[in-house]
This record gives structure tokens, C-alpha cells and sequence, in this order.
């Protein structure tokens, strides 16, 4: 711990932040309500997480709801999801406009708040891309938070390996909603 003491503070905030998150378990909430909260909790844009849930071998969009017509992800393809969801293996990049990636859904018009229309068009700049599902059980899903800009500077701060471990524990509670059971009604 550092010798100020604001490792400690960290810690308690993120503490605080997945007790929300798990206090909205018995409420059954929907997924855009979840998502909502953890967009708050990671201060990024509704724009900037995106849930998927695992089906029949591949992964489909939950959030944004635009998305979920816009297919399905085979587990077997290249996108950083399919990856995710396939080797259970967490990703945290700062640099992933310079990665090879799917771009096709950054492209899709999402009809959001105000507040998000200047940036639900922009390139995704930063990303983590965390499996949902409980230690030692299947994965039942990909959560993805990004940020967004014309550029990695104007994108906002680099993610931390803090984040990534903070979105791990969210990934776990998300694993336990409803909307995340394969077949289950959205």
C-alpha cells in the first residue's frame, strides 16, 4: 500500500462500486440497467460497454440493444469477443486502434443520450474484454468496455490492470443475472 494511503481508498471505492452492482441481483434487472451501472462505476459512456451472451456457439449482442440484431460472433472467429470467450482469457489494451480488428460494429448508429452522440461513432481507442461466467463453470458471455475518440489522447484515461481486476469481480456478478442464461427471454 502506498504511503498515503489512497491505494486503500481506491480499493474500498471499488469495493463499494460491487456491492451495487451485486445488490441489483434480487431485482432481476435488465440488462440496459446493468450495463448502465457499470458504465457509471468504470466512468465511461453507455456507448462504450457492450454485452454479449453466449448461444448455440457463438456470441450475440445483449447491450447495446441496437446490436442485437446485428448477428452473432462465432467463437471460432478473429474478433477480440470470440477470443475472450474461447481461451476464458481477460484482454486490456490502450493501444487497440493500432490492433487488427472487427470494426464493422463500431460502425452501427446507436440511438443514445445526448450526452453520448459525439462519440458513438468513433473508433474504439482503449478496450478491456473480460469472459462473464463463475470460476470453474463455462463461460456464459463477453463484457467489453471501451473508450472511444479520434485518438488515444482525446479517448480519455489509459485502463489499469485495477480496472480489469475490478471488471473480472463485475464479469462474475454478471454471470449470476438472469438475462445472461442462455435462452433466457430479453
Amino acid at each position: 500500500m502506498s504511503s498515503n494511503g489512497s491505494q486503500g481508498v481506491g480499493a474500498k471505492a471499488a469495493k463499494a462500486a460491487i456491492g451495487e452492482l451485486e445488490s441489483m441481483l434480487p431485482e432481476s434487472p435488465t440488462s440496459e440497467q446493468v450495463c448502465l451501472k457499470l458504465a457509471k462505476i468504470l466512468e465511461v459512456r453507455r456507448s462504450e460497454v457492450a454485452l454479449l451472451r453466449l448461444e448455440k456457439g457463438s456470441l450475440r449482442f445483449i447491450f447495446p440493444v441496437e446490436l442485437r440484431s446485428a448477428g452473432v460472433l462465432p467463437l471460432t472467429g478473429s474478433a477480440v469477443a470470440a477470443r475472450t470467450a474461447a481461451t476464458r482469457t481477460p484482454l486490456l489494451s490502450n493501444s487497440f486502434m493500432r490492433v487488427k480488428h472487427v470494426s464493422l460494429f463500431e460502425a452501427v448508429r446507436l440511438s443514445t443520450a445526448e450526452e453520448d452522440k459525439s462519440s458513438e461513432q468513433l473508433p474504439i481507442q482503449k478496450i478491456m474484454s473480460v469472459p462473464v461466467g463463475l470460476p470453474g463453470e463455462k463461460v456464459t458471455g463477453v463484457v467489453q468496455v471501451s473508450r472511444k475518440g479520434l485518438d488515444v489522447k482525446v479517448a480519455g484515461a489509459d485502463f489499469t490492470m485495477d480496472d480489469l481486476k475490478q471488471l473480472e469481480q463485475m464479469a462474475e456478478i454478471l454471470a449470476r443475472m438472469p438475462f445472461m442464461q442462455e435462452g433466457a427471454e430479453l
